[in-house]
């Protein structure tokens, strides 16, 4: 019978040090221990290109293909198709021939399609089920750019929002099962469908993990740079080249810190995420402010840290700095919008604030009483090791297959 797997993703599942690498990462194990899988994906950098030793060792194929179109010019033939940027900006015809490639050759039973802009590479052809994960509502995410944007930016990401909709709804209705990340999302995702749509198409959540084994205080020595600053340490991590995580430092640094500062001056905010832009890294060194950058280990810099604070206004699913956060046994001062699937109680397993005001009454808290920051972190590494292991999250994923499991399979 057949059931071997087709697992397209838009970025190289490896190394797992960012938030969709992570999930795809995680899918992918649990997809090779179920069947033969045949991988096609794209490297974003020398980084990237380093581990294909890993993806080697789990697929039975694979192509990995460096990306290199400038955005530039995918957004020219945006214009030109009439389609969102993302579809030309991963559109590569070696992958597509790859594909084609497998699809032909291999008794693929499944085809895994991570994220939206690989939709592009599934032929009408092909007859076998076809399992979609969105992740979250990427159109949703430029439509709240666009709110917030003036000018050509506004028009730009209007349009894409606009695109990606529908390209979003024309791939559910191609797919088996469609998944999201948390309930939320996939309830935001079918109330933008349209009616017919929203009846037809099967649409799941399939919920982001944690590995508590990994992300466990007690294994980690703290890291000593930033065990320098005496004061209470906060810290913020992520993808800094990455917009909304951006604006959430920029939050904290330009408008939180100096209210923190004022109740507790020797307080220290950290960034810690590869690819800081200038508009962060200018402040590096200055009013408590330190953008480390990439780092090898976040779980040191988690470990040094005394408070996350995560200040995102506009959050996509769940989001993994909190649950690695919660894991190492830190309290999390967060938004509304970054506590969205995490499932836990406020107050106990983490503090939301929204305004600029409750985020900062939130945070001095637990600055001026250690002990609450203390029984919380227990609380939340607690709920996180009995309710988000990976293993428990990825479980539907046998179903939606369509394929009983069976014994795991050398991938060489």
């Amino acid at each position: 019978m057949s059931n071997e797997i087709l697992f397209i993703s838009h970025r190289m599942p490896f190394p797992p040090d960012r938030g969709d690498k992570i999930r795809s990462h995680h899918v992918l194990k649990r997809l090779a221990a179920l069947a033969p899988v045949h991988v096609a994906t794209f490297a974003d950098d020398e980084r990237d290109l380093a581990e294909e030793v890993e993806l080697a060792a789990i697929a039975r194929s694979y192509r990995l293909v460096r990306r290199v179109k400038p955005l530039i010019l995918a957004g020219l033939q945006s214009l030109a198709q009439r389609a969102p940027v993302s579809l030309p900006a991963f559109a590569n015809a070696e992958l597509a021939l790859y594909v084609e490639q497998i699809l032909r050759e291999r008794p693929i039973a499944t085809i895994y399609a991570f994220s939206g802009q690989m939709g592009q590479y599934i032929p009408d052809w092909f007859t076998g089920r076809v399992v979609f994960d969105f992740v979250d509502v990427d159109s949703a995410k430029f439509e709240a750019y666009a709110e917030r944007d003036t000018g050509l930016r506004r028009w730009i990401n209007a349009r894409e929002a606009r695109l990606l909709r529908a390209e979003e709804e024309r791939l559910a209705r191609r797919a088996e099962v469609s998944v999201l990340v948390s309930a939320e999302e996939t309830a935001l995702f079918r109330a933008r469908l349209s009616p017919d749509a929203a009846a037809a198409c099967d649409v799941r959540p399939l919920r982001n993990g944690i590995d508590s084994k990994f992300f466990d205080p007690a294994a980690i020595r703290p890291a000593s740079g930033m065990l320098e600053c005496q004061g209470p340490r906060l810290i913020f991590t992520g993808q800094m080249d990455y917009a909304p995580n951006i604006e959430a430092a920029l939050r904290t640094i330009e408008r939180l810190m100096p209210r923190i500062r004022a109740h507790r001056p020797d307080v220290s905010f950290h960034v810690v995420g590869r690819n800081p832009p200038d508009e962060l890294t200018r402040h590096n060194g200055r009013n408590g402010v330190h953008v480390w950058g990439g780092v090898e280990d976040i779980r040191q810099w988690l470990g040094a840290a005394d408070l996350a604070l995560v200040p995102l206004e506009i959050a996509r699913g769940i989001q993994n700095k909190v649950l690695e956060a919660m894991a190492m046994g830190l309290p999390v001062v967060l938004t509304s919008a970054a506590a969205t699937g995490i499932g836990g109680t406020d107050g106990k397993h983490f503090a939301i604030g929204d305004s600029d005001d409750e985020l900062v009454d939130r945070v001095a808290a637990f600055i001026s009483h250690p002990r609450l920051g203390m029984t919380m972190g227990k609380a939340a590494r607690r709920h996180v090791v009995d309710s988000l292991s990976w293993q428990a999250s990825l479980a539907p994923l046998t179903e939606m297959l369509g394929i009983g499991e069976v014994p795991k399979r050398d991938a060489a």
